[in-house]
């Protein structure tokens, strides 16, 4: 059974932007980070009109993330990313030589675990690995084992390969690689935004969703221009929102919302009452 159709994952729609507000993220920021901008930046973050550029290759998937990572948990910095000899290693062991997309994303940003495992893990270098069937190089895991992530071996030599996702289940010979994003690149789009709404704080929550909650959701925020995903499910497909400072993520059976600020979050719960998981009034 497609991964998809075990966890439920749905809808898709149209594109839309949202200008956002500049507000303070990490403690380590300067002051004109704070205010919304970095050193060399002359405009605030469009998180819409930024993502709709970065979905379109890797060079666009490197300017998003690092422009999220400024606005919404803390600039990237030199250490941020692996050495280029730990990913030397891990060629050498492994016999291959890693994508390019990989190996940008690995360099730039690769040990900053709030953007990259504050749910399921992005591995290490030293902890990349060809699964059992010897299909696949495998790059994440989910949190609690249930699926892995990979790049098919005959796809390697390409420099943003397509992205599978294999569940773990009791019949092992019932496990297969589906398709999750058509490109690498995409894909760490994708676990920056996934892992930054599921990180720990009061700016994190989740709503179990019904038919009214989710037409507050589309009535109140903007659609963001994320692809379908996983392949093939176009029509149960992960959806990508965002209101006024706050970015959402609507999987079917799950709402996840991160808010740049506590009081961001406050605000969406008001909007789209319900069943918020932290949410103690």
């Amino acid at each position: 059974m497609p991964f998809r159709q075990q966890m439920l994952i749905k809808r898709v729609g149209d594109v839309a932007e949202f200008r956002e507000h500049p507000v303070g993220v990490r403690s380590r920021q300067s002051a004109d980070e704070r205010d919304g901008c970095r050193p060399g930046m002359t405009q605030r973050f469009d998180l819409a009109a930024s993502l709709a550029r970065g979905v379109e290759g890797r060079s666009g998937a490197c300017s998003f993330i690092q422009g999220f990572a400024a606005h919404w948990a803390g600039a990237l910095e030199t250490g941020d990313g692996w050495p280029e000899a730990d990913l030397a290693l891990a060629e050498e062991r492994l016999g291959v030589r890693l994508p390019a997309a990989l190996r940008e994303a690995y360099l730039l940003f690769g040990r900053r675990r709030d953007l990259i495992s504050n749910h399921d893990t992005l591995l290490s270098p030293a902890e990349l690995h060809v699964d059992d069937a010897k299909e696949a190089l495998v790059f994440r895991h989910e949190n609690q084992g249930a699926a892995s992530w990979g790049i098919l071996l005959d796809s390697l030599q390409d420099d943003d390969p397509a992205v599978f996702i294999r569940s773990d289940l009791a019949d092992k010979t019932a496990e297969r690689w589906d398709g999750w994003l058509e490109r690498l690149s995409l894909c760490f789009v994708e676990i920056v935004l996934s892992e930054s709404v599921q990180a720990d704080g009061e700016s994190c929550d989740s709503l179990d969703p019904d038919d009214h909650s989710i037409e507050l959701l589309e009535e109140n925020c903007v659609q963001l221009p994320f692809p379908p995903y996983p392949i093939g499910e176009e029509e149960h497909a992960t959806r990508w929102f965002l209101g006024q400072d706050v970015l959402l993520r609507d999987d079917g059976m799950t709402v996840l919302a991160r808010g740049r600020m506590p009081e961001d979050l406050e605000r969406m719960r008001e909007l789209i009452p319900g069943d918020w998981l932290n949410d103690y009034r």
